[in-house]
């Protein structure tokens, strides 16, 4: 099994994937976003962190987030966020029997994707990412359509035009 090793750089900007570990046909993220907004909530006020950039989706989610001075821990952050998500839904989902003698849930993929952003160019490429997820996916045909992610927070600061990435509902006029 590998040795996961994490860069901890206290005061840094980080990019996550987070994903549920039965990612087909699943919306629970979508379905519990009150839950998951309220736990994140409570983390946050516990162990403080600022927000960057934000989008869930059904199935998995993706967020820019920068810790405090002297404060790298972010694991910690994500174990909370996790399992007080899980604790709050009926105990229902299937569970391997790994699972099950690590007395886990099934829920959540056990690890997730860190990035640590290097430089304004990565930070905006991340942010950027973040906010086109949606459209990517398909899930919306404009990014403003998707209401749960902070793109819209973006647009109210003018850093992004509402129609950012396209509007497929917009003609060209012009040559045949």
């Amino acid at each position: 099994m590998p040795n996961y090793k994490r860069a901890f750089v206290p005061g840094g900007t980080w990019f996550f994937t987070v994903n549920l570990l039965q990612r087909q046909q699943n919306d629970l993220l979508i379905r519990e976003i009150e839950l998951l907004r309220q736990t994140v909530k409570r983390v946050k006020a516990k162990y403080p962190f600022a927000i960057d950039a934000w989008v869930v989706l059904p199935d998995h989610m993706h967020c820019v987030w920068t810790l405090p001075p002297n404060d790298a821990d972010f694991s910690t952050r994500w174990r909370l966020i996790k399992s007080g998500f899980s604790r709050a839904l009926p105990n229902i989902e299937y569970r391997s029997k790994v699972r099950i003698a690590a007395g886990e849930r099934g829920i959540w993929q056990r690890h997730y994707w860190e990035h640590y952003i290097r430089d304004d160019l990565d930070y905006q490429r991340h942010i950027d990412y973040v906010h086109v997820n949606p459209l990517k996916h398909g899930y919306v045909q404009r990014v403003t359509d998707w209401p749960y992610s902070s793109f819209h927070r973006y647009v109210a600061k003018d850093f992004y035009p509402e129609n950012w990435c396209g509007d497929v509902n917009t003609e060209v006029e012009g040559g045949d």
